[in-house]
């Protein structure tokens, strides 16, 4: 409520900058994904290959998608699939969010977002109805300069919220390389990512693709040992709570093997105590990044190659 009646006063002030799409979709997916995964449900990203740009506030537009993503959980029944999905259309930002849950019944496709909008009893079977969120993604994204729509074929026939953003473009004179060398161009690299989560090493690897990196990825010890002797990725990002061998036990494996020795190991868990810290350099990390990790604190690791 307080964020609605702030931004009905003008009082939220937008921390704007220039944002790469993947960076507002992964700070959504950390704070959505529990209640997606708790309900079962698969995930389906997928975004575009070349980097795409927001002018906009980092935090309030993560909001914006966690909001829907987490309506899309709530209201499909447990082991349902939901789909986001971006695109470039002209000058815009194309953001979808489909699931196949519950659906909208048609009549009120244009009231979902006015505040304490009632749907029915089935879209209002727990915590009271959408209440106001829909209201403050809605206000978000025109402080943006976008706009939002839902559609549905009804009743039982999931529905889709459609974002629309306008598109960002770099400026070669305000952002030569030589005027941020605290900021060096991250070489591309061959890197191996074990987690027995699925769909987190599918979308961390998505990710680092889109910046260029040649990336692996694997589920158990065994199979990231083999992996790892035919690739031989100059870097390893490694969950520590794997099934069988964990983490720390892949990290001795494979420092035991000739092409491991030099090989950066990153350990990429929930365990952030200090000794979980020390006993993932006793087994010879490098580096102990605790979750939820951004691509941009692994592009920081990886300037540690070569070093």
């Amino acid at each position: 409520m307080l964020d609605v009646s702030r931004i009905g006063r003008g009082k939220i002030e937008l921390h704007r900058e220039k944002l790469p799409l993947s960076a507002i979709i992964h700070l959504a997916l950390e704070t959505s994904r529990p209640n997606i995964e708790a309900n079962r449900h698969e995930l389906v990203v997928s975004l575009p290959q070349a980097p795409v740009y927001v002018d906009g506030d980092l935090t309030r537009l993560a909001q914006v998608m966690s909001n829907l993503l987490n309506n899309a959980a709530k209201y499909t029944p447990a082991g349902g699939r939901i789909e986001l999905s971006a695109s470039t259309v002209e000058k815009s930002i194309v953001l979808r969010i489909r699931d196949n849950g519950i659906g909208i019944p048609p009549h009120m496709l244009t009231k979902i977002f006015e505040m304490f909008a009632q749907v029915d009893s089935g879209l209002n079977r727990s915590n009271g109805g959408l209440g106001i969120g829909l209201t403050l993604v809605r206000r978000l994204v025109e402080l943006h300069g976008g706009s939002i729509t839902a559609n549905s074929a009804g009743s039982g026939q999931g529905s889709e919220f459609v974002v629309r953003l306008p598109m960002a473009f770099p400026d070669p004179v305000r952002e030569p390389v030589k005027e941020k060398p605290d900021q060096p161009v991250i070489a591309c690299r061959r890197l191996l990512i074990v987690d027995d989560n699925e769909d987190a090493a599918a979308l961390l690897a998505m990710l680092l693709r889109m910046d260029g990196h040649d990336v692996r990825t694997c589920n158990n010890g065994a199979l990231a040992l083999q992996i790892a002797g035919e690739f031989r990725p100059e870097a390893a990002l490694l969950d520590l709570g794997l099934p069988g061998m964990n983490g720390y036990e892949l990290a001795v494996r494979i420092r035991e093997q000739p092409w491991g020795k030099g090989m950066l190991l990153v350990a990429i868990t929930g365990w952030g105590q200090e000794d979980d810290r020390r006993r993932s350099k006793e087994a010879g990390f490098d580096r102990h990044l605790v979750k939820p990790v951004t691509s941009s604190m692994i592009h920081e690791v990886l300037n540690e190659i070569g070093r």
